[in-house]
């Protein structure tokens, strides 16, 4: 199996960045500088135009990063009670609909931890395993396919998630994409540090990510598209030329309506409110896990 080259530089974050939007154009720049850079597919390639895909229910079904836990739990990285832990904390972001809902501080300085002292080596090769495992089959086919006619235009295009850069680059080459702009971890001699170089790619990050690339790659932002399902994209929506909503939440449907972008929604009945949960009540993560799933699903709240 191929393994996904990493060329991107891995920056020594300092100790304290305790600014938001300092931290945002940190990751932003992180993330540009990890990325992966190809020449666009076709013979005459629009080099000036790109599109961007969030990741989580907009290309695939859930939550990328859920499915590396799970795979990772599975390959005894941690326990089933770390995974009901995050599945909790996805919990309580859904039913507020909110970032306020939960404590993203704590999210970001816990994030990538459990993998401190694994090297990059080892998570790319245990992340490629878990997307054919558990992820492949939940790309969503209509986005998959809008993705294409960016590429069979010419363009590039990009996933810009808060999954971590390895997985995230791991599923843009799986669907053929350009690359991706992830959450980029510290990495020293190889290894993970445990810490971030930032923030989480995420909300305004993404949106400073997505301008740090167009800077590099001379692309004219008002010529790209961005693809979200979510209303904390709103800043990368924003900042190009067309937005487009894809199984969008309530709030990003409102305000997709009331600015005149398309909306794209692949879901359909109740499955738009369960999106990619059928298997998780089976997912092997441990009895607390289990347990808590469960719990959820008694309350219908979902997490992903």
């Amino acid at each position: 199996m191929a393994r996904v080259p990493f060329r991107g530089a891995r920056a020594r974050t300092p100790a304290l960045i305790e600014d938001e939007e300092t931290r945002a154009l940190v990751a932003g720049a992180a993330a540009a500088a990890a990325t992966e850079v190809e020449p666009p597919p076709a013979a005459e390639p629009d080099r000036t135009a790109a599109a961007f895909f969030d990741c989580d229910n907009t290309m695939m079904m859930g939550a990328s990063l859920f499915w590396f836990a799970r795979g990772l739990a599975a390959r005894q990285y941690f326990t089933g009670r770390d995974v009901a832990s995050f599945v909790w904390q996805q919990a309580k972001f859904r039913v507020a609909g909110s970032e306020q809902a939960i404590d993203l501080h704590t999210v970001r300085d816990n994030a990538l931890a459990f993998i401190a002292g694994k090297t990059v080596v080892e998570i790319v090769a245990a992340g490629e395993e878990i997307y054919d495992e558990l992820m492949a089959d939940r790309i969503w086919a209509g986005t998959r396919l809008l993705a294409q006619q960016h590429l069979d235009a010419g363009q590039r295009v990009w996933l810009v998630t808060a999954t971590p850069i390895e997985l995230a680059s791991i599923i843009a080459h799986r669907l053929g994409l350009t690359g991706a702009l992830g959450t980029v971890s510290e990495v020293v001699d190889g290894a993970y540090t445990g810490r971030l170089v930032g923030e989480l790619m995420h909300h305004e990050a993404k949106a400073q990510a997505v301008r740090a690339l167009a800077e590099r790659e001379g692309l004219d932002l008002s010529r790209c598209t961005a693809y979200s399902d979510s209303s904390n994209d709103l800043p990368m929506l924003s900042l190009v030329g067309t937005a487009v909503a894809v199984n969008p939440d309530a709030e990003l449907k409102a305000v997709a309506r009331s600015r005149g972008w398309v909306v794209k929604d692949f879901r359909t009945g109740r499955k738009a409110a369960r999106i990619g949960v059928p298997t998780l009540g089976a997912a092997a993560l441990g009895g607390g896990a289990v347990s808590g799933l469960l719990a959820l699903r008694r309350r219908n709240v979902w997490p992903f």
